[in-house]
């Protein structure tokens, strides 16, 4: 087992501290679409021990006391234009100018949930550890932060979503483009949205796995290092062409999709029953259908009350004693932060810790990034880091504490849906694709 390093504060160079860990299994709850205020800024606000806040700017600089969410989460635009132009150089007053969130609409990504609307999150930041700075790593959507999370690196991309229509997700077998770039000074092309491997059948993939001829280079992914080492890994999510398949990250890599690598990337639901078995792999990610992803149209509960029952089954399993599970969310969606990103980072999201190991109620200030998670990982089970990013990365540290009486588990609700939400979630057409 590897050993996890103390890093000193926020933005500070890390100091290595090398620490036994106990933990065996590091679970990621991916979730869609939230910032940090819009989720955790109320009970922030309650607690006292975390960074929230509760009114908004707007681009006059008057402020806005932020709005109660509705549970039917808003359409805004949150593509990366949208997401410059709400941070605004880091005033931070932006938001209004965005699609979906105008003065005519009711600033409606000006608001915030309050912690009787999501429960179990709630509960578990109460009791477990907030991460108050923890950012996207570039102002992108929901297929670059899919990228990045398994890689610290967007491959050219410039993270922009593939275009809806054709074929159903966004990956390998989409036969879809996405914008690309040779350098950051390139003009922007349009290239298969795919991670090719030259190691395929060269007669059956003469593209590396791309639908046709590729400027894109491979690129090494958290999953081929964990098979390097003979340790364990799983993508949890939408196996099949339905909903939410544009998320499920394995057939953005050829070498995942069409090779022995993508009998890691089973249905979402296997995580429950991988946990109460005590089968938890050494390194999963769990990623949402639409239903359960909170992303804007869908039921904001009914995403609660799944990330309860992920975490519910983990808490009773065999394996809960060597867990971290963090639960973070893929981009701001996007709703108002008042944290300016640090430079060469995106908005900030919501990062909640759960590990008998987690210190109890405690706050982790240390910035960080969703390379954190790797960086984490790559600690974790003594693996090389992937490039630059991950290997700078703060990995929690400070959020941890192998030495103390582990925190008591918490208990996990399912809280029904209105009626009037529940008819109006059959009415709403859902495409598998981020919009």
């Amino acid at each position: 087992m590897g050993a996890v390093s103390a890093c000193g504060q926020a933005g500070g160079a890390p100091v290595t501290t090398a620490q036994p860990t106990p933990i065996q299994h590091v679970v990621i709850i991916y979730q869609e679409n939230h910032s940090f205020d819009n989720v955790l800024g109320r009970l922030c606000a309650r607690l006292k021990r975390c960074n929230g806040r509760r009114s908004g700017k707007l681009p006059d600089g008057s402020t806005i006391r932020l709005a109660n969410a509705t549970d039917i989460v808003p359409l805004v635009n949150h593509a990366p234009n949208s997401q410059v132009t709400a941070s605004d150089g880091g005033k931070m007053d932006g938001w209004a100018h965005l699609s979906g969130c105008t003065k005519s609409t009711g600033y409606r990504c000006l608001s915030q949930f309050s912690p009787s609307q999501i429960p179990n999150l709630a509960d578990l930041a109460r009791h477990f550890v907030i991460s108050d700075r923890t950012f996207q790593m570039d102002t992108i959507p929901s297929w670059g932060a899919h990228l990045e999370l398994v890689s610290a690196h967007l491959d050219g991309f410039t993270g922009v979503n593939p275009p809806i229509g054709g074929l159903s997700g966004w990956g390998c077998d989409s036969n879809k483009d996405a914008p690309w770039q040779a350098s950051p000074t390139s003009p922007i092309m349009h290239e298969p949205s795919c991670i090719p491997d030259y190691n395929l059948d060269p007669v059956k993939f003469p593209y590396g796995g791309a639908y046709r001829q590729t400027s894109v280079q491979p690129m090494p992914t958290i999953m081929d290092e964990l098979g390097r080492a003979g340790d364990s890994w799983k993508l949890y999510s939408t196996s099949s062409r339905q909903n939410g398949y544009g998320w499920a990250i394995c057939p953005t890599f050829a070498e995942c999709r069409y090779t022995a690598q993508h009998h890691n990337a089973v249905p979402r639901s296997q995580v429950i029953t991988d946990a109460q078995n005590g089968d938890l792999p050494q390194f999963s990610v769990v990623l949402p259908n639409g239903t359960v992803s909170q992303h804007n149209t869908f039921s904001m509960t009914d995403g609660d009350n799944w990330i309860g029952q992920v975490v519910s089954a983990i808490e009773a399993s065999p394996d809960w004693s060597s867990t971290a599970i963090f639960i973070t969310y893929d981009d701001c969606g996007c709703f108002y932060d008042h944290v300016p990103p640090p430079n060469g980072l995106g908005l900030r999201v919501p990062m909640v810790i759960v590990s008998p190991y987690a210190k109890p109620a405690y706050t982790d200030s240390t910035r960080a990034s969703i390379a954190s998670l790797l960086a984490f990982t790559e600690h974790t089970f003594n693996l090389p880091a992937l490039g630059e990013k991950d290997s700078a990365a703060y990995e929690y540290s400070n959020a941890f504490d192998f030495s103390q009486v582990p925190t008591p588990k918490v208990k996990t609700t399912s809280t029904p849906l209105p009626k009037a939400e529940q008819q109006r979630l059959k009415t709403i057409n859902h495409p598998d694709d981020d919009t």
